[in-house]
């Protein structure tokens, strides 16, 4: 599906969102809505991680996954695993690349180990 700004909206997509209203910047984002959930017309939101640009030589979080511009970013960007934004489809305003599988999978275990989901 695409929404207003004619961009895709499918799982692991980065994107360039506002992910309050009243925010004066947008920032990247990972979504992880599935793409069934992505392409359905009856829902409004889709569940997005937040990037942060972070200096070149700064370690991540425990929280976080680092993402560069082989995903699409001009920068190096700390993906906090620890929170899913909503936002409304219409707000993300760009595409940017996409995260590999290796990536991916970083994600996942950084999701894992935020939320305390291990076996």
């Amino acid at each position: 599906m695409r929404n207003r700004h004619n961009v895709e909206l499918r799982q692991w997509a980065v994107v360039r969102v506002r992910f309050r209203p009243g925010d004066r910047d947008e920032h990247p984002g990972v979504i992880i809505s599935s793409d069934e959930h992505c392409a359905d017309t009856r829902v409004a939101r889709v569940n997005i991680l937040h990037g942060t640009k972070i200096a070149p030589g700064n370690p991540s979080r425990a929280h976080q996954s680092l993402l560069n511009s082989a995903e699409g970013l001009e920068f190096l960007t700390a993906i906090d695993c620890s929170y899913f934004y909503t936002v409304e489809k219409d707000a993300i305003t760009a595409a940017l690349g996409v995260v590999s599988p290796e990536r991916r999978r970083a994600l996942k275990r950084t999701i894992i180990a935020a939320y305390r989901l291990h076996a």
